[in-house]
């Protein structure tokens, strides 16, 4: 897949891109992009809410869809950051409107959080919710068969684990393609080099998903444990990331290509921080919708092919 040029963010939001940097915090970028959504036009979609895909009463998905009948639709399966420890599905509401708005089924997961679950639920939450997904896509005019997955930052982390990692798969998986945001993808390096990231110790995040006993720090490392046959995949950071979510990305991608025989796609989002992003879907500012959309609809254009 290749990125045309991408319709960046307005002078008003490169100016508070910029003065945030990397320091920016999501409560500010909530309220900031939560001005520019107001009037998110709705027109002509619906949405479903709280679908169970399991008992425990975080898993729930949320589905937003084109009221117009319809059949074959891409879908897109999104799960929400939060340092495995925090974030609702309602943070992203702006996801789901954005991707009903392009035509997509698009499914907004919550996932059961740390640290009363821990390494690998979030993978186990990811695989269940696209195996309901997959029985509910007629209900909605979805394609069972272009299931793509995204997610950011803990998000992000749980689908490459499910995506990447065979022994967390049914003997039916089957997914179109991922779509990896600002994930934090190898437990092992965040633990040996907190120092160096500025990550603090202990870990709020990582040691209430991860545990802090753990003998082998490479065993709940995505990096270290993926063994997936190829499919299409983008990598993405933000030009503003947080150090440590960019150097995993470069880890990330660098094994996929060196060692497993994938070719996957490269973004870096220009200007955006770690919250920003996604934040910014269904305004103005393309600089993630664009890319974003064009690999679903790829990946449905491949998977219609294939079938």
């Amino acid at each position: 897949m290749k990125h045309p040029a991408i319709q960046g963010p307005a002078p008003e939001v490169l100016a508070q891109l910029r003065d945030w940097g990397s320091r920016a915090s999501m409560p500010e970028v909530k309220a900031f992009y939560g001005q520019r959504l107001a009037g998110q036009d709705r027109t002509g979609l619906d949405f479903a809410a709280d679908l169970p895909y399991g008992e425990h009463p975080r898993q729930r998905m949320d589905v937003y869809f084109p009221q117009s009948a319809g059949s074959g639709r891409p879908v897109l399966l999104y799960l929400h950051g939060g340092g495995f420890i925090r974030g609702d599905k309602a943070d992203r509401a702006n996801v789901g409107w954005w991707g009903a708005r392009q035509g997509f089924v698009t499914v907004l997961a919550n996932y059961r959080l740390a640290p009363e679950a821990q390494w690998p639920s979030g993978a186990q939450d990811v695989v269940a919710a696209c195996q309901r997904l997959r029985d509910l896509c007629s209900r909605f005019g979805g394609d069972p068969q272009a299931i793509v997955l995204a997610g950011e930052s803990a998000g992000a982390a749980h689908v490459a684990a499910a995506a990447l990692i065979r022994s967390f798969h049914t003997s039916d998986w089957h997914i179109a393609g991922a779509f990896l945001l600002s994930g934090p993808y190898d437990a092992q390096l965040e633990r040996l080099a907190r120092g160096p990231l500025g990550i603090p110790t202990p870990d709020p995040r990582n040691d209430a998903y991860f545990g802090t006993t753990r003998s082998d720090w490479g065993q709940a490392s995505i990096v270290e444990c993926m063994n997936a046959d190829p499919f299409p995949l983008v990598v993405a950071t933000a030009a503003r990331d947080l150090p440590q979510m960019q150097v995993q990305a470069g880890a990330l991608f660098s094994r996929l290509v060196t060692q497993h025989g994938f070719q996957p796609d490269w973004l870096v989002l220009p200007e955006h921080n770690h919250f920003s992003a996604a934040a910014a879907l269904g305004t103005e500012d393309e600089s993630l919708a664009q890319a974003l959309a064009e690999f679903i609809q790829s990946c449905a254009a491949k998977s219609a092919v294939q079938a």
